[in-house]
């Protein structure tokens, strides 16, 4: 479980009112999901992260996969038959990043099932149906409403449309003001998009055009849009306010897919099938790799464990940066046996993710009254956060504290600092 993770499992074990007042503040953007994944663990907690509580976390990600492939199989059924459905269906499933966020106790994959089945009941013009599917999708994560412009090429002139995509809108609108006041210290992380980024996206664009010429043409005209738009576009506005992280636009690949689908169901010639089989092979690599601690950028049970093997009851704990606090959060008992030095108000109390801390002068004063302290570190090529209480514990560990050990655990260090002379 990584550090993403443990905000979903913290926050959703949280009262309503706790998770209700925690939306004012940051992460409204999310506040349906956890509101969702607070009703699974009152059905099925399944006894925390570390001893099953990952299957209830990640199930609802798994079950919105699977339901999305079914309603790509779907589109393609109406637009090009049988075959093709289940092979654009199977093709989604098999795409690395959809396996990715299968697999993850985030609200990505449900996103992109909504605004799938979404796509469909479009084709049906079924206009309220799908007016509560895609604002559901939108109130999962916002922007998903980017798909509305890949459905605004689809639907051309329809009345329908234009009138479930007003719905969609204004009813999104006090979600959008309420993220949009928090954005700041949301997204404030993000950079714009990289080159890096825009290669991936050249190339998505490439293999899609490629797989749509000589497609069905009612088949492109669903595909090629939702493919292409909603990431071009928030690539587009991440010039000037970053936004973009692929994760956010999960549900484009379902246009990828229908078209990789269909040109295979339509195949005459063995080499597209002899390209397939080539990409079995990576895919299946890439497949078995996403199932190891070594996919995820850190890995919060493993710290929690590091940390119960190091220190003892009582022992000081430092997070350096303070919101490194949830790679224990997930681990109340443990995280309950120490002395969190800088905390002044807990997540829940103070409404928050990681809490809030102690002025730098009682951080200071905490600290070097301290006989033991276990330090949380970010490896060791992650810049340091520059503010002042980072800088005054940083400080205060190297003025009057030995350095005892340091141990490498996934995407986290974790430190013994020990009055000089008192190492083990």
């Amino acid at each position: 479980m990584w550090r993403d993770e443990s905000v979903t499992w913290q926050v959703a074990h949280r009262p309503p009112d706790g998770i209700w007042d925690l939306l004012g503040q940051v992460d409204a953007v999310h506040g349906l999901y956890y509101l969702l994944m607070h009703a699974v663990f009152l059905a099925w907690d399944g006894g925390g992260p570390a001893t099953g509580g990952l299957w209830a976390l990640r199930l609802p990600s798994v079950a919105a996969t699977a339901l999305a492939a079914a309603g790509v199989a779907a589109i393609a059924h109406r637009l090009v038959g049988e075959r093709a459905a289940l092979l654009c269906g199977a093709a989604y499933a098999v795409l690395p990043p959809v396996q990715t966020y299968a697999q993850e106790g985030r609200s990505y994959a449900l996103v992109a099932a909504a605004v799938v089945w979404a796509t469909y009941l479009m084709l049906r013009e079924r206009w309220i149906t799908y007016t509560v599917v895609l604002l559901l999708g939108c109130w999962l994560h916002e922007f998903a409403a980017l798909a509305l412009f890949a459905h605004a090429v689809t639907a051309r002139r329809s009345h329908g449309w234009r009138c479930s995509a007003a719905v969609v809108v204004v009813l999104l609108l006090p979600l959008a003001v309420v993220s949009a006041r928090q954005a700041e210290r949301q997204l404030g992380w993000l950079g714009r998009p990289s080159w890096q980024d825009w290669a991936a996206y050249g190339v998505l664009a490439v293999a899609t055009l490629l797989l749509a010429r000589g497609a069905e043409r009612d088949l492109v005209r669903v595909a090629l849009p939702l493919a292409l738009l909603p990431p071009g576009l928030l690539m587009a506005v991440s010039l000037v306010h970053p936004w973009y992280v692929d994760r956010y636009v999960l549900y484009a690949l379902a246009g990828l897919a229908l078209l990789a689908g269909a040109r295979l169901a339509a195949a005459r010639l063995r080499w597209p099938w002899l390209l397939v089989a080539a990409l079995l092979v990576p895919f299946g690599w890439w497949s078995l790799w996403l199932r190891t601690p070594e996919s995820r950028k850190d890995d919060v049970l493993a710290v929690a464990a590091a940390v119960r093997e190091r220190a003892r009851p009582g022992d000081a704990v430092l997070f350096m940066p303070s919101r490194r606090r949830e790679w224990l959060l997930s681990s109340p008992q443990l995280y309950g046996s120490l002395r969190d030095l800088a905390l002044a108000r807990t997540p829940v109390a103070s409404h928050s993710l990681q809490g809030t801390e102690e002025p730098t002068e009682q951080i200071w004063t905490r600290l070097v009254d301290a006989p033991r302290v276990v330090a949380l570190l970010d490896p060791a090529d992650q810049p340091l956060d520059p503010y002042p209480r980072e800088a005054v514990k940083r400080q205060a560990l190297a003025s009057h504290f030995d350095l005892c050990s340091v141990d490498e655990v996934r995407g986290a260090r974790i430190a013994l600092y020990a009055q000089p002379g008192r190492c083990p």
